[in-house]
């Protein structure tokens, strides 16, 4: 076996595999899922209310149109700064321990999502309530671009090798059952209140219960233990590089493999953020649905999204990870193509069923990127390559997508024509990117590449 190389050049021994304790990478996959449940459940909720609520509230003096772009705005300053907080969080990871920073990143969602819920609108503050709301919104996609490639690479490291899919399958549901969970409390508050008590408080509801999931998640995240591989590399103190030049490492070592990583995740992201935010836009304020109506649409299609996770991640343990990734991204570009004329027929059943099938291919790829992503890397620059890998795309593809779709359907003659081209060019970008990646789900993880 080859030697691996340290920060400095020179040359240490081969990592070796360390022997699997199946408790510590059960309490590591318990952990991760709440956690980002957690955290994406505070996202979730920005995200549906800057689609329904927010413009009004945080941006009255504008038009309604110009008032949703700037809302969507907002929403996109979590995506920008997730890469951020993937840089800085991947090297603490190292250098601290993958642990240390998941406690952290937990604390700081929780405590930016019950700041937004505390926050008073336009009306009582004027134009820095809207500063203070973009503010908060990026401290949560700086949490969430720590988090998310943190709580991966604790789960796969901790898996055994060949079951590193299944398990990332299972903390990928984290996701949907927080959109779930989202879906559910905003749409029992719509349905329950009036307009106006929503608008005045209801909204408010979610974002503060994040006090009551922060205690539950850091309860649970402190029983979990540390990677081997993280103990091994704190031994062999090959983890000493500074924040910068640890990304501009793995940026210098394996270009190609970031941006591949980057472009196979496009889909997934674009198509993700149109699903959760864009199309509930489109289905209250064009086609006259309400808010609970909505909000049970995104219920229905989270819960039947959930199992996909998980079936695609075991799939990927026997057949492979590519295979299973393409599988998605074409049950993406399915729906891509047919969501907004679906919608439009104003069938509510086959409305669910469409977004569902976006959010069942979005999750099949999402159950397998874990171990696809942590697969792709050496050791020492997976965290850090792979949260470049996702947050990028993230920043890229899903952060302007609420804003383009909203910009386009404002501003051409055949916004559906236009938004399903770009939907099915993102699913073909991804996977041509994806089949240029290496395959190598039944090697252990400590291989060299």
């Amino acid at each position: 076996m080859p030697e691996t190389t340290g920060p400095a050049g020179q040359a240490t021994q081969p990592e070796t595999p360390a022997p699997t304790n199946v408790r510590a990478a059960r309490r590591a996959v318990a952990s991760g899922t709440f956690g980002t449940a957690m955290e994406w459940f505070d996202f979730a909720v920005y995200g549906t209310l800057s689609a329904t609520l927010f413009p009004s509230l945080f941006f009255p003096s504008f038009d309604e149109n110009t008032a949703v772009l700037a809302s969507f705005a907002t929403f996109g300053a979590g995506m920008l700064a997730r890469p951020l907080g993937g840089i800085v969080f991947g090297v603490l990871g190292d250098r601290i321990g993958r642990r240390n920073v998941l406690m952290f990143t937990l604390v700081l969602m929780g405590m930016a999502s019950v700041l937004i819920g505390l926050l008073p609108t336009y009306a009582a503050l004027g134009i820095l309530a809207p500063t203070l709301l973009v503010t908060l919104r990026f401290l949560q996609g700086f949490a969430l671009g720590g988090e998310a490639s943190g709580a991966q690479i604790l789960v796969v490291e901790h898996a055994p090798d060949d079951r590193r899919g299944m398990m990332g399958g299972i903390l990928a549901i984290g996701s949907p059952l927080a959109q779930t969970m989202a879906s559910v409390v905003l749409a029992g508050l719509a349905a329950g209140l009036s307009e106006e008590a929503f608008a005045s408080w209801g909204w408010r509801v979610p974002f503060l219960m994040g006090v009551l999931l922060l205690v539950v998640g850091m309860f649970i995240r402190r029983r979990i233990e540390e990677s081997s591989a993280f103990r091994e590399s704190q031994q062999r103190a090959e983890v000493s590089a500074v924040p910068q030049e640890r990304a501009l490492a793995v940026l210098r070592r394996r270009p190609g493999t970031v941006v591949k990583l980057v472009l196979s995740w496009a889909a997934s992201a674009g198509l993700f953020w149109i699903c959760v935010t864009y199309a509930v836009n489109y289905m209250t304020k064009e086609l006259g649905y309400a808010n609970s109506v909505t909000f049970s649409l995104l219920v229905m299609a989270n819960l039947i999204s959930v199992p996909a996770a998980i079936c695609g991640g075991r799939l990927s343990d026997r057949v492979g990870r590519k295979k299973v990734f393409v599988l998605g991204l074409t049950m993406q570009g399915i729906a891509a193509g047919t969501m907004f004329p679906v919608m439009d027929s104003m069938n509510f059943p086959a409305s669910v069923a469409v977004v569902a099938l976006a959010l069942c291919g979005i999750q099949i790829t999402a159950g397998t990127q874990a171990a696809f992503f942590s697969e792709a890397l050496p050791t020492s620059m997976r965290y850090t390559g792979s949260a470049l890998g996702m947050t990028f795309a993230g920043l890229i593809f899903g952060a302007p997508m609420p804003f383009v779709a909203a910009w386009i359907f404002q501003n051409t003659t055949n916004g559906v024509l236009a938004l399903s081209g770009i939907g099915v060019g993102l699913v073909v970008v991804s996977v041509i990117a994806t089949l240029l990646l290496p395959e190598r789900f039944k090697r252990p993880l400590h291989d060299d590449l």
